[in-house]
């Protein structure tokens, strides 16, 4: 029987030297197979070509017929890629190097080709490229979305390193936005990135936000969150935002212009001074902004694919330090002072 299977090996190793194709080759092991089973058919029991063959036929059967189950499984694999996968031409929306690199994305049911097209037409702003704007950003890029707009006026700093991996060592002291986008192109050079290197203030946010989509806010102050909120809110897009500090990181997906509360239903009055710390005064564990950035991007996603339930209408609530994660329901608040009039 070893020998058999030798033989078979030997055929395959040829063809494929020979470059003959893969179809050719298995109807050689096919045929092979079948004089087998005929052999042990035909000649008498104790006959030394079926000792030789390994003395029944039942062992070729069962292997026969796993190899076509193997087969099958291929072929139904391949058949389903080609009803999920778009078209790759030089006019269709994929090139062939796109569609290796979101093969996982397209396999998925609830994203599929479509989801993957919608994701490739996205525009999305992401507000920060710190803690959680590092994780967001280079997740978003890998998930294939088109457009990333990235705006933030610090520079990079070796006390960011702890845990704002889109940045390196090499590039401290360069602009965080640059620093970013050159991160974000060497993952996915198939992204078009828009970098604004300024602080986000009353006088662009309602002209900048307006080119995009979806926004992430990753942001570690309160003047810019309702700002960012607000203007969300105005102009009608959704906002999915983030905070961490220590061991405790939040986030929710606000769309008021779709019957969900925004940032201030649910926050309506910012904290004393001095009641939340910023990581810079408080610390916080390196993990957790990859963690909240993560889950802010696969929020993204699947708001943009229409996958799944998003947090919108729900505040998610992870505990790093004990590995806990709640959501909790939040409402609309009547007479916010930021969708009040959406009501």
């Amino acid at each position: 029987m070893m020998l058999v299977l030798g033989l078979a090996a030997g055929l395959w190793g040829l063809g494929w030297l020979l470059r003959v194709p893969v179809a050719l080759r298995l109807a050689a092991l096919a045929v092979l197979w079948a004089a087998i089973i005929l052999a042990h058919l035909v000649l008498p029991e104790g006959a030394g070509l079926r000792q030789t063959l390994g003395g029944s036929a039942a062992g070729w059967a069962v292997l026969g017929g796993a190899a076509g189950l193997v087969l099958i499984y291929a072929i139904g694999l391949k058949h389903l890629k080609a009803r999920t996968t778009p078209a790759a031409s030089e006019e269709g929306p994929f090139r062939q190097a796109e569609l290796d690199r979101y093969s996982r994305h397209i396999l998925l049911r609830e994203i599929g080709g479509p989801g993957q097209m919608r994701l490739k037409s996205a525009k999305v702003l992401v507000i920060g490229a710190g803690g959680l704007g590092s994780p967001a950003l280079l997740y978003l890029a890998a998930s294939g979305v088109g457009t990333l707009g990235v705006i933030d006026d610090d520079r990079v700093e070796g006390s960011n390193l702890q845990r704002q991996i889109i940045h390196s060592d090499q590039r401290i002291g360069m602009a965080k936005t640059q620093s970013a986008e050159i991160a974000v192109k060497a993952l996915n050079p198939f992204v078009e990135v828009r970098p604004y290197q300024r602080r986000l203030d009353a006088e662009i946010a309602e002209a900048l936000i307006a080119e995009y989509d979806l926004v992430l806010d990753g942001t570690d102050n309160f003047d810019t969150r309702y700002l960012v909120n607000r203007t969300c809110a105005k102009l009608g897009k959704p906002l999915i935002a983030g905070a961490m500090t220590q061991w405790e990181g939040q986030l929710s997906l606000y769309d008021p212009a779709h019957g969900t509360p925004c940032y201030e239903c649910v926050f309506p009055e910012r904290p004393l001074p001095g009641m939340v710390p910023a990581c810079a005064e408080a610390g916080v564990a390196a993990p957790l902004p990859g963690i909240i950035g993560a889950m802010m991007a696969m929020e993204a996603v699947k708001h943009l694919t229409g996958a799944g339930e998003t947090l919108a209408g729900r505040l998610l609530i992870h505990d790093a330090l004990y590995a806990e994660s709640r959501v909790i329901a939040v409402k609309r608040r009547a007479g916010c002072a930021a969708c009040g009039a959406m009501h």
